[in-house]
């Protein structure tokens, strides 16, 4: 793909980026040859790859699936600042 100076200009402005004229001519050689090499990869096959979120292959570690109060609610709010009735006291920010 070609990127003519005209279109550098226009991504220097969306980009609010400052080209002078002298950076004009080699920034399209350069983005001409990244969009090249970017299409060079659509012509890889990936059909037999799976996406994937990460280079290793892990598996999540699974807990028991089950419902727990905690029961820990004097716990959770003992160094609290300020508490109510077992929940966390904040000064009212609304009127």
């Amino acid at each position: 793909m070609s990127v003519d100076e005209k279109t550098v200009r226009h991504i220097a402005r969306l980009a609010r980026i400052a080209v002078t004229d002298e950076e004009v001519a080699p920034l399209a050689r350069e983005l001409s040859s990244i969009l090249d090499w970017v299409e060079q990869l659509g012509e890889v096959n990936t059909d037999a790859v799976e996406p994937m979120a990460s280079v290793e292959e892990m598996a999540l570690p699974m807990r028991e699936d089950k419902i727990t109060d905690g029961n820990i609610q004097d716990k959770v709010t003992k160094n609290a600042p300020a508490r109510d009735d077992g929940f966390f006291a904040v000064p009212k920010v609304v009127e």
